[in-house]
């Protein structure tokens, strides 16, 4: 496999990861209350966690496309921990921007 379509392979790993771990984020109540300030439908937080593990899956695969299993493994590891620190600085600091992540959620009046 060419250098070039690995790195674009790993690159759409790590945005998975991103956004699996945001939609774990957002299913959670007090982040959906984060980001929508008065949080979202009852129906929404078992797809998002859907989503979420979903992101986190097609990562895992992506890794394996690229490398080896143990190697693979290792990158994955390091996309989850990657995606977990930045929606926790994402959800400090500019939690709205999460949106980006469930646009057809609306807030509960």
């Amino acid at each position: 496999m060419p250098d070039f379509m690995a790195g674009c392979l790993l690159l759409a790993a790590l945005l998975s990861s991103l956004a699996g771990m945001g939609w774990l984020a957002l299913s959670m109540q007090l982040h959906a209350q984060q980001v929508w300030v008065r949080g979202c439908s009852r129906h929404t937080p078992g797809l998002l966690r859907l989503l979420g593990a979903a992101g986190l899956v097609v990562a895992l695969a992506l890794c394996l496309v690229v490398d080896h299993a143990s190697m693979a493994v290792l990158v994955w590891v390091m996309s989850l921990a990657a995606g977990a620190l930045t929606t926790a600085f994402v959800l400090t600091w500019r939690a709205h921007w999460l949106r980006v992540l469930a646009p057809w959620v609306r807030a509960v009046h």
